[in-house]
């Protein structure tokens, strides 16, 4: 052993140049995964401050995520609206042993409307009742707590942007129309959110919820722990959720807790993608990087060295590189994460303010990843030299061996089947899990071409040779033989390229594929003249308002949310989370096309439940059915089926009747009013009308801008495609440029040979070029059709045109990168090969 380490620590020492691509792999690969780690555990254990429960030893509130009957502990889905418990749970966690007070907290929507009439911008604004004031502590700066119903405290940096002060008055709009409060104090604290404090019966009333608040925090006495409480507390919360420390402020924030579940799936899959690639990468730089050695291995075996030895010997290699690369790739990880928690805030995906978890566990299971994979790869690719009989050592080093084995065949093209196969899904099954299918049969067929990639080299090359010798006789004849002759080092070139290329298209052009086919579905749906919308939600009341104006033929109140299902699936539980909406149904014809195919929309009251058409098949559902789900806030539903409709593009699967589905929101605002116009009814005077309502911050526009129901989670993850798609496809680069150097660098003796029998400097150069173009040629094409396939096939069937959707300056885009990317690599590389005398360089050992 101590022989093989040294003889493995003097190689690596002697080869740097040729072990560095490695080093490069694992490094980055490792930065990778590590970071994926870190995600993952700041989704388990990160969150951000509380703020407004700073003081509670205990916060309880609503179940943040929905565990149905049966399902196993991973089968749950995070709710989409914040959930609440019932006002008398006060009483009995006050009388738990070790509770100094239990109080309640209502939380309800409440904006400050400014002298000219404009709802006051800036952070998010929350009413709340003046007792829960103590869980903060929020204290008097100034003034009286509020005594009477029309008196209101407000946190110091509000009232300094309202620009009023104690005893002044205010206008609060919350469900209604503005009402004036006057101003009786003003208090110190600082949070996420802007405060305003009312008595507890009206913060009761304006809250909307009776018998429900929003969340308990539990004061403790002194000498109690959090943790001691925690556990009494639980015996009598029943199902509500009990936290301290840092897990209260996903009770107190919502986007906390979907930010956790968020992270989780981030981590999951992209970890999933990452873990993936950095295998392929490594395990293709490590097998150009021996295959450069076949006359040193050949060497050896004549000279007696076993099969076991060699391969103990590449393995040796293999780790020690992998060691120092994984332990300075793990430290890089933390930059990673940091750099993506940043991005994602940026976006609008996580809270600017959710910090990350970091610990020991995530690096070093990164570095044991990565060890493993490179060993795995070292493996795979010590096969060929160690299995060489010693006779035809020395032969088989001369020649690049060119057949493949019928293993690899079967193997390469059996994947390229496979993902071709995957990529007619989309004609089956529609929404996010067809561009998902899509996307990952494009990896898989990348993956198989690269298996089979010396034969589909060879196959293009043989095209090549005679265009390149006929357009440049001598550049271009050496070009095209050299190819030609090495097509496994052309398959080692083209492969990582080919791979960055087509999942850079599938990762963009997939996303947008679904959303085009949402948006036209949308547009073909509305037929409503205009949108009323406002920044946190309209009133209740607007509708109802907006149908009196003048000229105005229906207004239609819209509420966006979501339901969970429970879908039983062999011995499992299938738990997902889809959009819903709420619509009034006696109205909702006049604005809205739905495609309904069975029953009537306009029985959509009381609890009733219509369906996508692909859902009540799904669930075997029919008109006059019982339908069970879970309500956004995680509240239980048994809704009877009333109608089944085509459109769940435009619609999503579940439309509820808006009273219903308002009650379960948080805010029980509404999103949107659709107002359609007599006909001929004049359109400036309608939106004039409109425009003149009570309600300050509505905003009124065209029908065209509406989106569909999950349109602004679709942007999110789709920019959260593009970050999570960048990353990779920038590692990707770098082993572009790491394979690409290394296939050129190798060649220096071939280069000299060239000089000394004649061939100019600017022939090789010439030759490179071409070699370059080729090579960058031939990882495009195939790059751009594996991603066209599945693309076609996707848009097809969500759009009815084969026609990608997106930009087309996308796609010049991404192909110009590697084509520079290309170009840049093999022209540094060879510019550094050729500057060597070609006496010089002819000696230097392979």
């Amino acid at each position: 052993m101590v022989t093989v380490l040294t003889l493995a620590w003097q190689t690596i020492r002697s080869r740097l140049g040729g072990f560095a691509g490695a080093f490069i792999a694992v490094l980055c690969g490792t930065a990778l995964v590590a970071a994926c780690g870190i995600l993952m555990e700041s989704g388990l254990r990160a969150g951000v401050p509380t703020q407004r429960y700073a003081a509670a030893a205990v916060v309880v509130g609503g179940s943040q995520s929905v565990r149905p009957s049966g399902a196993d502990a991973l089968s749950s889905e995070q709710v989409g609206e914040q959930p609440s418990v019932p006002a008398a749970l006060a009483g009995r966690i006050a009388a738990v042993p070790g509770v100094r007070a239990a109080v309640a907290e209502q939380s309800f929507p409440a904006q400050v409307v400014t002298r000219d009439g404009q709802v006051l911008g800036g952070r998010e604004s929350l009413g709340h009742n003046w007792d829960a004031a103590v869980l903060a502590p929020f204290t008097l700066r100034g003034g009286e707590a509020p005594a009477a119903a029309d008196e209101v405290v407000l946190d110091a940096d509000l009232a300094r942007r309202a620009d009023v002060g104690i005893g002044g008055q205010v206008r609060i709009m919350t469900r209604s129309v503005p009402e004036t409060f006057k101003v009786s104090g003003v208090v110190d604290g600082t949070s996420r959110q802007s405060a305003l404090f009312f008595t507890p019966d009206r913060a009761a009333e304006l809250a909307g919820r009776p018998g429900q608040v929003h969340a308990v925090g539990v004061l403790a006495d002194p000498g109690v722990t959090p943790e001691a409480l925690a556990d009494r507390v639980r015996a009598v919360a029943g199902g509500a959720e009990v936290t301290t420390g840092v897990e209260r402020s996903s009770i107190e924030f919502l986007d906390v807790s979907q930010t956790r579940v968020l992270l989780l799936a981030i981590a999951g899959s992209f970890g999933g993608f990452a873990l993936l690639v950095a295998v392929f990468v490594v395990a293709s730089t490590l097998a150009l990087t021996i295959n450069q050695r076949r006359r040193e291995f050949a060497l050896l075996r004549a000279v007696a060295a076993t099969p076991k030895q060699i391969r103990k010997l590449i393995g040796t290699e293999t780790t020690l590189v992998a060691l120092a690369a994984g332990v300075l790739g793990s430290g890089l990880g933390l930059a990673v994460a940091s750099g993506l928690r940043d991005a994602f805030a940026a976006i609008g995906v996580i809270p600017a303010d959710f910090g990350l978890a970091i610990s020991p566990l995530p690096l070093l299971a990164a570095l044991l990843l990565g060890l493993g994979a490179a060993r795995l790869a070292a493996w795979a690719a010590s096969r060929r030299p160690s299995s060489i009989r010693p006779v035809e050592a020395l032969g088989e080093a001369a020649v690049e061996r060119r057949e493949l084995g019928r293993g690899r065949l079967l193997t390469g093209w059996g994947l390229v089947l496979a993902g071709f196969g995957g990529a007619l899904v989309p004609l089956f099954l529609h929404g996010d899990i067809a561009a998902a299918i899509s996307t990952m049969a494009t990896l898989v067929v990348v993956i198989g071409l690269a298996v089979v990639g010396p034969q589909v080299t060879g196959l293009v090359v043989r095209f090549l040779v005679p265009v390149l010798a006929r357009l440049w006789r001598i550049s271009g004849y050496l070009a095209g033989a050299n190819a030609h002759a090495n097509a496994r080092r052309v398959a080692a070139a083209v492969t990582p390229l080919m791979l960055a290329v087509a999942f850079a298209l599938a990762t963009f052009y997939g996303p947008t594929a679904t959303t085009a086919a949402a948006q036209q579905e949308t547009a073909r749906s509305t037929t409503a003249d205009y949108v009323l919308t406002a920044p946190g939600g309209v009133s209740p009341e607007l509708a109802e308002a907006a149908g009196r104006v003048p000229g105005v033929a229906a207004a239609t109140p819209v509420v966006r949310t979501s339901v969970v299902t429970a879908t039983p699936v062999g011995d499992s539980v299938e738990v997902q989370r889809t959009p819903a909406q709420g619509l009034a149904g006696d109205r909702a014809g006049a604005a809205l096309e739905l495609g309904v195919d069975a029953g009537r929309l306009t029985d959509l009251t009381g609890d009733t439940v219509a369906l996508s058409r692909s859902e009540a098949d799904w669930l075997d559902k029919k008109v006059g059915d019982e339908v069970s789900f879970y309500f956004g806030d995680g509240v239980p539903a048994k809704l009877r089926l009333v109608a089944t409709y085509t459109h769940d593009l435009a619609f999503g699967d579940f439309v509820l009747p808006v009273a219903l589905a308002r009650e379960h929101v948080g805010g029980r605002l509404d999103d949107s009013v659709l107002v359609r116009r007599e006909p001929g009814a004049d359109a400036g005077a309608v939106a004039s009308g409109l425009s003149a309502l009570p309600y300050p911050g509505v905003v009124v526009a065209p029908a065209s801008v509406l989106t569909a129901p999950e349109g602004g989670e679709r942007q999110a993850q789709f920019y959260l495609n593009l970050v999570a798609a960048g990353v990779i496809v920038g590692y990707l680069a770098i082993s572009v440029a790491n394979t690409l150097v290394l296939t050129t660098a190798q060649r220096g003796r071939e280069f000299a040979l060239l000089r000394l029998v004649g061939t100019t400097r600017r022939q090789v150069t010439r030759m490179m070029r071409l070699e370059a173009l080729g090579t960058v040629g031939i990882a495009v094409v195939l790059g751009s059709l594996v991603a066209l396939v599945p693309l076609a096939v996707l848009n097809f069937a969500l759009r009815g045109s084969p026609v990608p959707a997106g930009p087309l300056s996308v796609y010049f885009g991404i192909i110009g990168g590697a084509v520079v990317l290309g170009m840049v690599a093999i022209g540094v590389a060879t510019s550094v090969a050729l500057r060597a005398r070609p006496i010089d360089a002819i000696g230097v050992r392979e």
